[in-house]
């Protein structure tokens, strides 16, 4: 190999090397072009963790050995970055390139390890190159043992002087190879950190959202689990890659962030008059006391007192029926606003705003509550706005504030339709929903069985919300 072909197999390593973003993939590439290289029978890839160097990949092709290829963990302790005696750990303090042609000759290094392994598995450790990795901040990422050299016969020989270079080269590509992919892990961990810590914030704010966030996203991931499933069974077009299942799961972490700024009066609003109930039971007993002390005085007669007691009467059964139902039906509604209309010698039983809050048809919320809730997808996105998302990431916000969107057109914030809505912002619409439907800690409604809340759920697929392809897939994986 003349010094041409050497800067080509460094260059086109390098460029692999830069391109994979496998961390196992990188790993098995390093130590397999190292050994194609220099033509050697086994390997070993330490990366320098905690002050040890780990085992991460081990390779003998005589012996079929192939460790650690595949991302599982190698069931050896680490060597200690310390002990000089070591080879490997003696490389990484004094950051040297060794040769050693024969480790049965050679007194330098402690090489009990590999003449005890020869003898439990038969196999004959003779000469051996380690590499030192030295990324571009100049520090230690790891060491590359290479062992048993050969020729074109196959008989095993030193490494030649002639590969220092280029192993030496090989292992500067390394350890920026893997300094990078450890900076890009930490800012990974970074936007993950800053999500479960806001997951964590909306969710500890109210007792009555503690796990639909989490919730959500697990939801979220089951059904991305579920079509990657039916796509390798050929029934799916769409398939959801590390990437794209991190990002929806995180986007699914995010889509409640807004609600730090809705009031609580509003987010732990239980029933349609939230305390209101105490004020009004006083003052209906001080228009009872009133209406009898007016008979017993003469100005009223006891057939008007009477019909005043009836309507309180009535007034506090119908309170005591609408103010927690989930929905008021027409007849209720009809009956609700007859009494509402009752009055104490022209002086009215209920406030205006009483009024409204009791004839709310649905839920806990007035127009103007409901407002202010669903104003937090907005606040979702100007929050996430101001957050730098890392280019790995970069949809998650996107979806996350595309939540309660609906492919008619009549969601909100922005009234998107079914063309400019995604796969994930559809599944998170449908997880969403379901946990809505499904939890047990919400206050303004009891849990709905399973059944019941799918069915739910068709409807508003078949109304154009939501996507019922979606809606199935959540209730095949789903186990409640």
């Amino acid at each position: 190999m003349n010094k041409t072909d050497e800067l080509q197999v460094i260059l086109d390593i390098g460029i692999a090397l830069s391109a994979e973003r496998d961390r196992n993939k990188l790993f098995n590439m390093i130590i397999t072009k190292s050994m194609d290289i220099t033509n050697c029978d086994a390997g070993t890839l330490y990366l320098l963790e905690d002050g040890a160097l780990h085992f991460k990949i081990m390779k003998t092709l005589s012996m079929g050995v192939d460790k650690g290829s595949g991302g599982e963990a190698i069931d050896l302790p680490p060597v200690a970055a310390v002990s000089e005696a070591n080879i490997c750990s003696y490389a990484a303090i004094h950051r040297e390139t060794l040769n050693i042609v024969d480790v049965r000759k050679d007194e330098t290094f402690d090489f009990s390890g590999p003449k005890k392994y020869d003898a439990m598995t038969g196999y004959h450790t003779q000469s051996m190159r380690v590499v030192p990795l030295i990324d571009d901040d100049d520090e230690v990422a790891g060491v590359l043992q290479l062992i048993s050299a050969q020729d074109s016969e196959g008989n095993v020989i030193g490494f030649e002087s002639h590969f220092e270079k280029i192993i030496y080269a090989l292992g500067s590509l390394t350890a920026i190879a893997i300094s990078n992919m450890r900076y890009q892990q930490e800012l990974k961990d970074q936007m993950w950190s800053f999500t479960e810590a806001m997951a964590a914030a909306i969710d500890e704010r109210t007792p009555y959202n503690a796990s639909h966030t989490r919730k959500v996203a697990k939801y979220s991931g089951m059904i991305a689990d579920h079509i990657n499933e039916l796509h390798d069974k050929g029934l799916e077009e769409e398939y959801f890659d590390t990437n794209r299942k991190e990002q929806l799961v995180m986007g699914a972490f995010l889509h409640d962030i807004g609600k730090m700024a809705v009031p609580l009066e509003v987010m732990n609003k239980a029933t349609r008059l939230n305390g209101r109930e105490s004020e009004i039971g006083k003052r209906l007993e001080i228009f009872r006391l009133k209406a009898k002390v007016m008979m017993l005085e003469g100005k009223m007669s006891e057939e008007w007192y009477e019909d005043i007691t009836s309507h309180i009467d009535e007034i506090i059964s119908m309170m005591e029926k609408v103010n927690s139902a989930g929905f008021l039906d027409d007849d209720t509604y009809e009956s609700l606003q007859k009494i509402l209309e009752y009055d104490f010698c022209g002086e009215p039983f209920f406030t205006d705003k009483e009024k409204e809050c009791l004839s709310i048809r649905k839920g806990t919320l007035t127009q103007e509550e409901r407002k202010v809730m669903e104003s937090h997808v907005a606040i979702t996105k100007r929050i996430l706005d101001k957050v730098h998302f890392i280019k790995y990431f970069e949809n998650a916000p996107i979806w996350a504030a595309q939540h309660h969107e609906c492919l008619n057109g009549k969601g909100y914030p922005l009234g998107l339709t079914a063309e400019q809505l995604g796969v994930e912002a559809r599944i998170m619409a449908v997880a969403d929903i379901c946990d809505a439907l499904l939890a047990t800690d919400r206050p303004y409604k009891k849990p709905i069985p399973k059944e019941k809340a799918f069915a739910i759920m068709r409807d508003m697929a078949a109304s154009g919300n939501i996507d019922g392809k979606y809606v199935e897939y959540l209730y095949d994986c789903i186990d409640v």
